[in-house]
Order: C-alpha cells, then structure tokens, then sequence
C-alpha cells in the first residue's frame, strides 16, 4: 500500500510541469499589443537597425580621427642584386682621393668587404658589378596620419546622425504597424468567441424547447413533424458551432503568429466585443493632424537626409588636407651581428584641391537635388492621403455605428417575437412552424448584431490609426 503511495504521487509530481505547461494563456487586447512589441521580429529588426545606425556615426566619426599603422618587413637576398660599373670607371677620380677614402671609412665592415670584393684591387668595374644591399634587411616603423579639414567629414557625421533618428522613426513606424496588426488579428477571435458562445446559448435553448415538444408529443398535444422541425434546427446550430470552433482555431493560430506566441501553447482572449463598443462620438469631430502620424514623421527624416546628401555632394568641390608622418628602424647585414642600423624619421602635409573630375560631382548633385524633391512630392502626397483617410474612416465609422443602432433594435425585436412563439406554441394556439420561422429570424438578427458590433470596433479601431492614435 505504501509502494503504491509512492508510486502516485511520483506520477503526480512528473505529470505536474505538465499540467502546468499547458495552463491556458488569457490575454486582453492590451497584453496581446505589450507582448507583440516585446517579441514581433519586425520590432526586433527595426531596434537592430538602430543599433546599425549607433555604429555607423562611430564608424563615421572614426575618419576624422588620428590613423596609427605599424608595420614589419624582412627581406633576405640569397642571390645580392649587383650593378655593373662603366669600364674605365674610377671612384677616386669621381669623388677625389680625400672623399672616397672617408666614404669609405663610414661603410660598414661588411660592406666594405663587399666594395672590396666588388673592385678586385682595381678602379675599374669588374665583371661582377658592386653590390649595393646586404644579404638581410629588416625594417619596423610607425605610420601616423591624422585630417585637419575635409569639408565632406563634418556633413557626413551629420548625416549619419541624422539616420539615427531615421531609425528612431522607423521604430514607432513598425510599433504603429504592430499594433494595427495585432487589432485585426485580435477581433475576429473575439467575434468567433462571442458567436460560438450565442450558439451554445441557441443550444440550450432549444434542446429544452424539443425536451418540451417530445413531452408534448407523448401527451397527444404535439405532431413527429414539431418534433422533427426543432430536431432539424438543433442539428444545424450544432454543425454550425462545429464550423465556428474551427474558425476560432485558424483566426486564433493567425494571432499567436502575429503577436510572436507559441502556436502549440494554449491562449485565451479575454476582451468582451460589448465592453470594447464604448462610445467615441469625439473621434468623429477631432481634427486630423498629419504630424501625429509616424510615417509623416519618418518622410520628414528622410527629407533632412536628403537635404545633407546635397551638402555632402557639394562639399566634395572643397579641398581637403591631412598631416602625416612617419619613423622606422632599418637593419641591414649579411648576418645578425655585424650589420648596422639606420634610423629615418619624417613628418608632412598633403592638400588635396579637386580641379576638373568630367562634371561628376555636378551630376552627383544634380541627382541628390531631384531626390530631394521627389522625396518631398511623396511627403505632400502622404498627407493628402491621410486626410482622405480619416474622411472615410469617419465615414465608416458612422455608417457602423447606426447599423449598430438598428440592430440593436432588431435583436430585440426578434427576441420578443420568438418568445412570444414559443408562448403561443406551449398554449397549444400556434404552430411549430411559426416557432420555427421566429427561431431562423432570431439567428439571422443575432449574427447581424454581431457583425454589427464586430465592424463598430474594426472602424473605430481604424479611425483611431488614421488619426494617429
């Protein structure tokens, strides 16, 4: 008995993470926004780039900045270049007794021995040549450059800064996207919520209504075919809800993908469509403000980067100059010990003056100027439509809300007839096709309050976006 204990509750202890795991996620309109901002790869890209953007200005400013290059060379000869000398050629003659004597004087051991070599006891050339390198040459030096004016530097770093805030733009662009993606992904779940929900309500309903037929049927007061009729409509309702079940299943998988969640891991929306319709009279008489909107704002960044890119091109007619300078230690010796080393150091400016490059920064400019404007057309025209789409978003928003006006009405109306149907229908003065035709009428009304509602919150979702809101 205790084996079996123990046994139970290991299974209970395994299966619990389990069980845990596939506890249903509820999510409201609002957390289903917050968590596809947290993890939509379309945000997650839009904050790479801004983080692209933060190491182009470093890259940017890096050019103006000092350049340091150290460098490393090893050269060993294992056949030593020689250069034949003229014949009748007389290095003292050339130079003077005194002067070659002490030139001679200041070479190294090693290469005198090669001088020695090279003339043979003679002032002629011989047949080898003089040799003017040692068998190893070794040299390390460090090369420092640094800018001191380049016109198109400064406008660059502007510009580069300037796409920052292009990216900073394009991030609440793509938060603006996300979120209006997430409202058409949300309501259609919630539809389908509300209407499978109604159904099993219809269900019920009716299942007792054929409870109390079949009663009636065995009392004598009712026909098979009453029986038969309401049978009809509850298997309908049933293969209707079935349908709706499956609806719920794709429109809810769409939302797990469009918010980032899991497809496999349960979710649950948990908005109600009646709490949602709250009035919003005041969207119908607020002024549109295009500047609101973040795709204005990022066609206004990129303007300024086109204006800079003028600039930019303009500036390359501007001349440039660089400080430069360099040291390095050179060894040279047929081996590692007799050799010598020769230091040299240098330091120096260099100017650059653009003078003629066949009207190529002239066309440059051209195109960056018609860039400009081309991107300012696309502004004007970005505006003109956004008030055209908060005129017809109102519209829609009207035309939505008196539908739903009138349907609420109707779904009362329907209701009070069916009711009074089914009243008529148990006191034995109405048929059951009179209570069967109140019933289609009622469905009917009931899934044209839903779509009713269902468009009021798709247009005053809409209305807000085209707002800006």
């Amino acid at each position: 008995m205790k084996i079996r204990i123990h046994s139970t509750l290991l299974v209970l202890l395994l299966t619990l993470p389990v069980w845990a795991q596939q506890q249903a996620v509820q999510m409201s309109l609002d957390d289903a926004i917050d968590y596809a901002l947290e993890n939509s790869l379309k945000i997650k890209n839009a904050q790479i780039a801004i983080a692209d953007a933060e190491e182009q200005i470093v890259e940017r400013r890096s050019t103006g900045l000092p350049q340091v290059n150290g460098s490393l060379n090893y050269q060993h000869y294992l056949a030593v270049p020689r250069q034949p000398l003229p014949e009748g050629f007389d290095i003292f003659g050339l130079f003077g007794q005194a002067l070659a004597v002490d030139l001679y004087d200041q070479l190294s051991e090693p290469t005198q021995m090669a001088v020695d070599q090279s003339f043979s006891g003679n002032t002629g050339g011989g047949d080898e040549g003089i040799a003017f390198f040692l068998r190893n040459n070794f040299t390390a030096g460090i090369d420092v450059s640094a800018m001191i004016f380049d016109g198109s530097f400064f406008v660059a770093l502007k510009a580069a800064r300037a796409y920052r805030q292009y990216t900073l733009r394009d991030f609440a662009t793509a938060q603006r996207e996300v979120e209006n993606a997430v409202i058409e992904a949300y309501l259609p779940v919630l539809l389908v919520q509300e209407n499978i929900e109604l159904l099993e309500k219809n269900i019920k309903n009716l299942e007792q209504l054929l409870f109390e037929t079949r009663e009636l049927y065995k009392a004598g007061f009712a026909e098979q075919l009453d029986i038969d009729r309401q049978d009809l409509s509850l298997s309908n309702l049933r293969i209707e809800r079935e349908n709706l079940v499956r609806q719920k299943d794709v429109s809810l998988t769409n939302l797990k993908y469009t918010i980032g969640f899991p497809v496999d891991a349960p979710l649950v929306v948990s908005d109600d469509l009646d709490a949602m319709a709250t009035e919003a009279e005041v969207l119908l008489s607020e002024e549109a403000n295009p500047a609101t909107r973040p795709e204005v704002a990022l066609i206004d960044q990129a303007i300024r980067m086109n204006e800079l890119n003028v600039k930019l091109n303009k500036a390359g007619y501007l001349p440039s100059l660089r400080a430069f300078g360099a040291a390095q230690q050179q060894y040279q010796g047929d081996d590692f010990e007799t050799g010598f080393w020769a230091p040299s150091a240098y330091v120096g400016l260099n100017m650059s003056v653009p003078i003629f490059d066949g009207f190529n920064k002239k066309a440059k400019i051209q195109r960056a100027q018609l860039d400009l404007e081309k991107a300012r057309n696309q502004r004007e025209d970005l505006v003109r439509g956004i008030g055209l789409e908060v005129a017809n978003a109102r519209t829609n928003f009207r035309n939505a809300s008196s539908r739903l006006g009138n349907q609420e009405k109707n779904i009362k109306l329907a209701e009070r007839i069916y009711e009074t149907a089914q009243i008529k229908y148990r006191e034995g003065i109405g048929s059951s096709l009179e209570v069967t035709q109140a019933e289609q009428s009622l469905y009917t009304t009931q899934s044209n309050y839903m779509q009713a509602l269902y468009d009021v919150l798709q247009s005053k979702a809409r209305l807000e976006m085209a707002l800006g809101q």
